[in-house]
Formats: structure tokens, sequence, C-alpha cells
């Protein structure tokens, strides 16, 4: 046990070992477990602010990192980095683990994931937090994910791999310009040191390359459905350039009983700890499941 969880690995299927945490409730347990899943790119530290914040609101919190990030086995067939893989990666880990049911908690592709995943057994949801993602994603957002993601060059120390986070992300956090800390903990979770001196990006170089943003994207709509009937709330960032206001919009109307909060001066994808963020999901998780 460290800082409140458990290292583990879970067997995929089809071999790739992941690499999960296992965060225990704090005081008496008050719901069902947490299971929640990152974006394109990132990993099990995404969630490690977040994490320990929904355990101390008595719930079990499951974070893993999908095949090709962090400390998860890469993918030896490239072409299964998909969002489709990954659902049925954690569908077995929940099995894995005989967690029936779950409030999931899904960031950008995660988001994208739960729509998966409630599309095959929408039994396993007492609820579901979407941030900043749904059933429309804006091609301007799509384009700047795969040009931000392209440089994977190694760096040599961790100042310049804040610096390079700061490049990459601060149109998504204009606010926080000037905040060293904020990069340096940006690249915390988002590098790792190789052990040959270097510090390089967590993730398979490999994954990026199955991104096509030229492709026509498919009707995910549907996936939506689902939804109507499971206790849902919508994050979204204030400047978010991935999911856009009609969107949003179009998900209120197919759903009316949706939660939804904005987090002002932040783009894609909120990290779900800031104020207005924290305040509607601490509200949310309360009184589901």
């Amino acid at each position: 046990m460290s800082q409140g969880y458990s290292d583990h690995f879970f067997a995929t299927s089809d071999g790739p070992e992941l690499h999960y945490r296992d965060y225990p409730a704090i005081g008496p347990v008050r719901g069902v477990p947490v299971l929640c899943l990152h974006g394109l790119t990132r990993n099990v530290r995404d969630f490690e602010d977040l994490a320990p914040r929904l355990a101390a609101l008595g719930r079990r919190v499951i974070v893993a990192s999908q095949r090709g990030r962090g400390r998860s086995d890469p993918d030896p067939q490239p072409e299964r980095y998909q969002p489709l893989t990954y659902a049925i990666d954690m569908i077995g880990l929940l099995d894995a683990l005989a967690i029936e049911r779950a409030v999931f908690v899904g960031t950008s592709m995660g988001g994208l994931m739960m729509m998966i995943m409630a599309g095959q057994q929408p039994h396993r949801f007492a609820a579901a937090v979407f941030n900043d993602i749904g059933p429309e994603i804006a091609s301007g957002g799509l384009d700047r994910i795969k040009a931000n993601v392209s440089s994977r060059d190694p760096v040599n120390s961790w100042e310049a791999a804040a610096a390079r986070s700061r490049e990459a992300n601060l149109a998504a956090f204009p606010k926080r310009a000037d905040d060293q800390a904020f990069w340096l903990d940006f690249a915390r979770k988002t590098w790792v040191e190789t052990g040959d001196g270097q510090i390089a990006l967590a993730y398979d170089g490999a994954i990026v390359d199955q991104i096509d943003s030229s492709a026509v994207p498919p009707d995910l709509w549907p996936f939506w459905t689902p939804f109507q009937t499971i206790p849902t709330l919508l994050v979204r960032g204030g400047i978010s350039d991935l999911l856009a206001p009609e969107t949003v919009a179009e998900m209120k109307r197919l759903k009316p009983d949706l939660g939804f909060v904005e987090v002002p001066d932040v783009g894609h994808a909120p990290f779900m700890t800031e104020p207005e963020a924290w305040a509607a999901i601490e509200n949310f998780i309360t009184h589901v499941g």
C-alpha cells in the first residue's frame, strides 16, 4: 500500500498485462465502487488527485492504465489500440475483481469507452460521469490532439518535460501560464524516467498512429441512448475545443435530467478537481448507487 492505494496487474484476454491502482474506501462504504478511465495518452496518474477524494466519499476506486500507457504492457498488434479493445479489457477487469456494478468516470477517450461498455452491459452502470466528451467530437479538437502528441522525442530533465507539457497544453490551461508547479506536476503525470538518463512520454507512440483525423467519424449518437436511464453528469471545459456547446445542448435534449457543470477558463480536459467540477461531482456521487 502506498499513498492510499495498492498497485496490481491484470492479464487481458489477449495477452498484455494492465497496471491498475486500487484505492479502498475511506471510512464506511457508501456505495458501489468507482472505475476511472483516462484519455488517449494518459495513465493512472491522471486521477491521482481525484481518486483519493472519491475514496474519501466512501467509495472504492479502481484506476487502470490502458494497454500501451504507463506501466501497462504495450500491444504487439498496434491495430488493437482502439476504444473497443479497451472496453473489453475493462469489462474483464471488473469481472476479475467481482465488481458487478460501478460508477464510471471517463475523460475524453474514457468516455468513449463508457459508451461502448454501456451498449454492451448497461446493467453495470450505477451512474456515469463524462469529462469533456460526448457523442460528437469537434474536428478541430481532434486535429489539435493529433498535432500535440505527434512530437514524442525524449528530454533530459523534468524542467524540459514541464516546458514541453506547457507548450502542448497551454491553450487548455491559459490561466496557468506562469504556474511552474502546475506544469511540473503535469509532466510527472504524463512523462516517465526511462532508466538511461532520459525522460519520455509515458505511452506507446503507435497509439497515435492509429488516429486518422481525416476519416469520416462514426455516428456515436446511438451510443448515448443507454444513458437516458442511467444517472449521468457531464463536465465540460469552458473553452473546450473537443466538446462543443451544440453537442451539450443535444445531449441535454435527449436526456433532460442530465447533470451538467462547466469549468471556466479550462479547455480539454479538466482534471475534475477544479472547484466547480469537484463540487458537482461530490454532490452527484453522494446521491447515486
